[in-house]
């Protein structure tokens, strides 16, 4: 699966996530880095039909309204510990990999995964 992870998250979740066997880019990987807008980060996602995770809102409003990015993972933690974050992703992957064959919008918090179409 091929993923873009939003500056909120940190870079360690890209080597995590490559270690599965995922494609992916972090903002730090840009030429902006951390300063990457919204458009560019959209473009990207749809551009190369990758799934942006994110912990920022307006992507939800935009996903939901303008179909872009046309894939996203909003993670809804609030603040959590790397490690936390790693052993969520860890126990949570196949069921997002799976959740994106038929969903395009998908939200994990601490406990739960909740998709939507």
């Amino acid at each position: 699966m091929k993923f873009l992870i939003d500056a909120q998250l940190p870079p360690l979740l890209k080597k995590h996530l490559q270690a599965e066997g995922h494609d992916v880019i972090h903002t730090e990987d840009l030429p902006d880095k951390e300063f990457t807008t919204d458009n560019y980060l959209r473009k990207i996602a749809d551009t190369q039909d990758r799934i942006l995770i994110t912990k920022d809102e307006d992507f939800v409003e935009t996903c939901l309204l303008k179909n872009s990015p046309n894939k996203l993972l909003w993670i809804t933690t609030g603040n959590i510990i790397n490690i936390k974050l790693l052993e969520l992703f860890n126990k949570n992957i196949s069921q997002i990999v799976k959740g994106f064959e038929n969903n395009r919008f998908i939200e994990m918090n601490n406990q739960n995964i909740f998709f939507h179409e």
